[in-house]
Formats: C-alpha cells, structure tokens, sequence
C-alpha cells in the first residue's frame, strides 16, 4: 500500500517567533527541527537553511510580525503563521 502525502504539506525552514520583554526574538530553525546556527547551516541533516517562514507563538506575537511585513522591507519576503496551525 502506498503512502499518500499532502500536496500542500513541504518541510521548509522558519523562524521561531516570541515577544521577549516586548520584543521580537526570532530564532532559526531547519525544516527538520533543529536549531540553527549563524552560519544556517544545519548540523543535523547538513543542509543550508533559508527561512522565509516565521512561526508565531502566540496571536501578539504574529500581530507584530504581520504589522512588521507590511510596513518593513526587510520583512516583506516573509509568510507567518501561528504555531499549530496548517502550513498554506
């Protein structure tokens, strides 16, 4: 029997996203998991990371990102999701 794998559904790189004292903190991570260095590279699975996705702890903390997508450049390549929901 053959496995059936959502279309949808691609492991990718993202950043952890918290509000610490009232300011983000993002963290990277590879779409395996594991936390990534400065470098980005994963020493895992021994890849190189591009975070383009940013996970969102909480419903403030994704608020901020999303304000920061729109209105910073820097931010303008990024998706962002709460944690726990379904990647789109």
């Amino acid at each position: 029997m053959t496995r059936i794998v959502e279309k949808e559904y691609i492991p990718r790189d993202y950043y952890e996203a918290a509000l610490e004292n009232g300011s983000l903190s993002m963290k990277p991570c590879c779409a395996c998991g594991n936390r990534l260095d400065e470098d980005y590279r994963c020493a895992k699975c021994r890849r190189e990371c591009r975070c383009h996705l940013i996970v969102c702890q909480d419903e403030a903390t994704l608020d901020r990102v999303r304000h920061y997508i729109r209105s910073a450049s820097q931010f303008s390549g990024f998706k962002a999701r709460l944690a726990g929901e379904r990647q789109r």
